[in-house]
């Protein structure tokens, strides 16, 4: 395509279609990164970081505009605004009042937010977006410490807005998906908008220790024990509901950067993602857990499972019949198909791993989190990145109790990790 053309408007990628179609109140597709810094935020400086960020990554200034079949992007000309944090994370983000930007830029003493819809981007190139505007506030913040020469060495990602679900995506592969309906997390709810956030900060080196002991990375070891702590806190609690987490699988959403698995440097999605699936009734302690979820790891995490799954998801994108359906009768269906999928899962979890900070950057940050945002269907969702030695496990959730979030800490606490605490307070 004309990068002139491209910059003016573009097409969704195969998975964004779906994300503002799906998206409202209670489902807001949105998710936040966050960084630490180790000092109080100057919001004219970040201002200006982010304006110098958009020039870099122009994906991201862009408008969604409504067509007769889909939505589309479309350049955006005015300046995004950038606010003072005062509500929830992972909030619907109402382009009306965002100067029509699908990401909003807030700041809190020595915090810098950044909430995303997922239709522009998925965890891993928010990430390269967001390190952009962090690099470049420090360098703004501390000028007398960045030299000319050492921000010429800091070279912008080569990175398109192709779709490479449709590059990618294999026309003979076969749906690989469970047709067994999840454990559901039940509970009192919080009020309608309100999050709850638990932050643990893990001593990445201790929890490594762990992860080499056991023979398991830490994505598959985090798995497990949070497995292993709504199955410890859910079992007993009624008759009933012991009865359920032992009929009904817990099923764990991963998803994984397909990047790793095709030579693509897309800033569009380009994601898909494994289910990990645990029956608790042949459960005797957390090695059991571990050994089920390191033998679907096993299975599921190869390039030819993730193809099944990544082309399942193109196929009814790309349906001629699906294709021709008006924008507002395809509200309808993707709503009501949407709380049909939401029942094959438990939770999800994503750890988008190391956040690469370079060289002196890295003395002004204290740790870097990431927040999905929970839903009715899956009340709890989690994420964790890794910044030095610190690796920050986030709890996001709309349920009334943290008894999951307590019993997480207990366990690691319990194999010498040692676990910080942080939260949003809504629960206190």
């Amino acid at each position: 395509m004309d990068k002139k053309k491209e910059l003016e408007w573009r097409k969704l990628d195969n998975s964004a279609k779906i994300f503002p179609i799906s998206a409202g109140k209670k489902y807001s597709a949105v998710f936040r990164l966050s960084a630490i810094l180790k000092e109080n935020i100057n919001r004219k400086k970040l201002d200006i970081a982010v304006n110098k960020a958009l020039k870099k990554y122009e994906s991201f200034k862009v408008r969604m505009k409504y067509g007769f079949f889909w939505y589309y992007f479309e350049h955006n000309t005015k300046k995004p605004i950038i606010r003072r944090e005062k509500e929830y994370p992972c909030k619907y983000i109402n382009p009306k009042t965002n100067n029509n930007y699908l990401f909003k830029v807030t700041y809190f003493k020595n915090k810098i937010n950044i909430d995303i819809n997922h239709s522009l981007a998925d965890g891993n190139s928010a990430s390269i977006f967001f390190r952009e505007i962090v690099y470049s506030y420090l360098e703004l913040a501390h000028e007398e410490n960045f030299k000319d020469d050492e921000r010429k060495v800091r070279k912008v990602e080569e990175v398109t807005t192709e779709d490479s679900y449709i590059s990618n995506y294999d026309k003979k592969a076969k749906s690989n998906a469970s047709a067994k309906k999840a454990y559901k997390l039940k509970g009192k709810k919080l009020k309608l908008g309100a999050i709850s956030v638990t932050h643990e900060i893990i001593d990445f080196e201790k929890l490594r220790e762990k992860c080499k002991e056991k023979d398991v990375t830490v994505t598959q070891y985090l798995s497990a024990v949070l497995l292993y702590s709504i199955y410890t806190e859910n079992c007993g609690a009624t008759m009933k509901e012991e009865k359920n987490i032992l009929r009904k699988p817990l099923k764990l959403c991963i998803p994984v950067d397909l990047r790793k698995y095709y030579s693509s440097k897309t800033m569009s999605n380009f994601f898909s993602y494994i289910t990990l699936e645990t029956y608790m009734e042949n459960v005797k302690s957390f090695d059991d857990i571990l050994d089920i979820v390191k033998k679907d790891f096993k299975q599921k995490l190869t390039l030819e499972e993730l193809n099944k799954t990544m082309s399942g998801n193109v196929k009814i994108g790309i349906n001629p019949v699906i294709r021709v359906i008006p924008l507002f009768l395809k509200k309808i269906l993707v709503r009501l198909s949407y709380i049909e999928i939401r029942k094959y899962t438990t939770l999800t979890y994503s750890n988008i791993g190391r956040i690469g900070i370079i060289g002196k950057y890295q003395q002004y940050l204290d740790y870097f989190v990431m927040l999905i945002s929970p839903d009715p269907m899956e009340k709890i969702k989690c994420s964790s990145c890794t910044l030095g030695n610190k690796l920050v496990f986030t709890f996001t959730s709309i349920l009334a109790d943290n008894k999951i979030e307590k019993a997480f800490c207990k366990f690691l606490t319990s194999q010498g990790i040692n676990v910080e605490i942080e939260s949003n307070g809504v629960l206190e």
